[in-house]
């Protein structure tokens, strides 16, 4: 049972709990662990078989959410989430998930017209029964109608951090299956797409009846799908379809290629080798009937005559023309990420403490982590006033005395005022070292007024970074609407860096935007946003992002060192500083910290 199956369970249960109007610290104390346990590192299930008792130390597990885990765990169900369904059909919760509808329009939809699937409520819509309804009306009417029309009949898609715990589980379970010599991901999963609607697993092995066997044996297997001598196909309990292909090992490398993609990439690159006489699929290189090649991916980039161009690249996008000027990217890595500047802590709406984010940064070999705690106007994340985050600024001196490799940068998360304005005054965000700024509400403001908005504050002398630009929620709500093109160009000229944010139902900036943001010349910030201690591990799908849009490490600003970071961060920018206020002690503070050991 993986981490993400025992999350999935949780929230159903959250949502049906709270259309049937239960308790609500309850209902968000499921939200909470579903959260916490869907990226946890280690496997609950082996916590669990080992001591359950270690499962309450996860933060928002108590007694009664670690029994749960054990009993996921030990029967694959959950009583909690069977005695919900009485109440509520569990394909009404689905409902939610649509723009517009939140549980008390889906209770309205349930129970005064019997709706419960998205194709009752599209037959409601065209009956005209829907606006009828108290707080409906013919507006979100047509949301939910052009909502729907995008939804279609696609199947689900997995975020890329939820389908890497099933593709993980699997593969370490393939490589026990006899006789197997190589196993790798392709496709969507490979390209490090944000969501993923299949996974596909190449294989070599000695023999290929034993490893389809072993395939078709995988305990979290709900269903077969397909299967035959060198191919089979399973749907996971969770949904997830996986594809299984054995392959020769004298094509592998063609295999490996034409299955990771994409379609549009591998249409262009299959026409290069015809002008050298050659052809090349997903079964070898070939010269008239002969193979001539196709063991490895670089020896069909060779047929191509090109350098090999890495997965995340190959979508059509001018790759081949990079690749054959030689001006591919060598895209960051990360390894090459040196500190996060987006966390929070328990001082906001965090789960750890100062201390715990501090010393889990500094043992993660960390030379920085900016604590950007909440500021107050969002009254759901208990922010932080100009009182409070000088108090906090106290405690982060004091631990940065004891701190072996990280320096704690005080900063805030503001919000981004309806009208442009920032959610502090002038001399709080002076006095912190890093300032990022954000928009929470008013998401709906059309275009022009939302760009305006945005570009007033990014004209503030006193920002460093743009977190999560668009604001989107993969699979719950778009961005905002924003001129970005304007809005990098504001950037770059300010100086403010955007931020590639890692949650992963964000990934805000996409791999497009990046891109388009970099060729403005405005730099990325790639973060965390933390919320505990574990989740200080989401920077690796906020690089996967970064890659895909093309980003090296020089276009990162946290893979400088410390002391090149604070030098960058307002540079040439302290004749901006209002004539009335203090010196910024961010400013001095930087300078501190910058002489210290480790500071390079």
């Amino acid at each position: 049972m993986e981490n993400a199956e025992i999350a999935r369970l949780f929230r159903e249960l959250a949502d049906l709990l709270e259309l049937d109007q239960a308790n609500p610290f309850r209902v968000r104390a499921y939200r909470t662990a579903a959260r916490t346990l869907e990226t946890y590192p280690d496997s609950l299930s082996e916590v669990a078989a080992r001591d359950p008792k270690a499962l309450t130390a996860i933060p928002g597990v108590g007694e009664d959410l670690a029994g749960k885990i054990v009993e996921i765990v030990k029967t694959g169900r959950l009583r909690a989430l069977a005695q919900a369904t009485r109440h509520v059909p569990p394909e009404v919760a689905k409902l939610m998930s649509l723009p517009g509808l939140g549980p008390k329009r889906v209770r309205a939809l349930y129970r005064t017209l019997g709706v419960r699937t998205f194709a009752e409520l599209r037959g409601a819509l065209q009956k005209g029964r829907v606006r009828k309804l108290p707080g409906f009306g013919a507006k979100l009417e047509e949301q939910l109608r052009q909502a729907l029309a995008e939804r279609g009949e696609a199947p689900s898609r997995f975020l890329r951090p939820v389908a890497a715990q099933y593709a993980d589980a699997l593969l370490k379970y393939m490589r026990s299956a006899p006789g197997l010599t190589r196993a790798e991901w392709a496709g969507s999963f490979r390209r490090c797409q944000e969501t993923v609607g299949d996974l596909d697993l190449l294989v070599t092995a000695r023999k290929a009846a034993p490893v389809v066997a072993h395939f078709l044996a995988y305990p979290e297997s709900e269903r077969v799908l397909a299967q035959g001598t060198t191919r089979a196909a399973i749907r996971l309990r969770s949904g997830l379809q996986v594809d299984l292909r054995v392959l020769d090992p004298e094509s592998y490398g063609s295999g490996l290629y034409y299955f990771t993609g994409s379609k549009a990439h591998n249409i262009a690159i299959r026409r290069l080798p015809h002008a050298h006489g050659l052809k090349v699929n997903e079964y070898g290189i070939w010269k008239g009937k002969t193979r001539i090649g196709g063991r490895t991916e670089e020896e069909v980039a060779r047929a191509a005559g090109l350098p090999l161009i890495p997965p995340e690249l190959r979508e059509d996008r001018g790759e081949l023309e990079a690749a054959r000027a030689g001006r591919l990217p060598r895209l960051v890595t990360l390894e090459e990420i040196r500190g996060d500047l987006h966390s929070h802590t328990d001082a906001s709406d965090g789960r750890a403490t100062l201390v715990e984010m501090a010393h889990a940064a500094d043992e993660r070999g960390y030379a920085y982590l900016a604590v950007t705690d909440h500021s107050p106007h969002l009254k759901v994340t208990r922010g932080l006033d100009r009182a409070r985050l000088r108090q906090q600024r106290r405690a982060i001196d004091r631990l940065n005395s004891s701190l072996k490799h990280c320096r704690l940068l005080a900063g805030c998360e503001v919000d981004i005022l309806p009208d442009g304005s920032l959610d502090l005054d002038d001399e709080t965000l002076w006095a912190l070292d890093i300032v990022i700024v954000s928009v929470h509400t008013s998401l709906s403001l059309p275009k022009a007024a939302q760009t305006r908005r945005v570009l007033r504050a990014l004209s503030h002398p006193a920002v460093d970074i743009l977190a999560h630009p668009t604001g989107r929620l993969l699979g719950q709500r778009a961005g905002i609407a924003l001129d970005f093109e304007e809005v990098a160009r504001a950037a770059a000229g300010n100086g403010v860096a955007l931020e590639i944010n890692s949650q992963p139902d964000r990934q805000d900036l996409d791999d497009l935007l990046a891109r388009s943001a970099l060729a403005q010349g405005a730099k990325l910030a790639i973060d965390s946003d933390a919320h505990a201690v574990v989740e200080l591990d989401f920077v690796r799908w906020g690089v996967d992002q970064a890659r895909r849009g093309w980003a090296t490490a020089a276009d990162i600003i946290n893979t400088q060192p410390l002391r090149a970071l604070l030098s960058g961060l307002h540079a040439g920018r302290a004749g901006a500083r209002p004539r009335a206020a203090p010196a910024r002690q961010g400013t001095r503070g930087r300078a501190r910290l910058a002489a210290r050991p480790g500071a390079a």
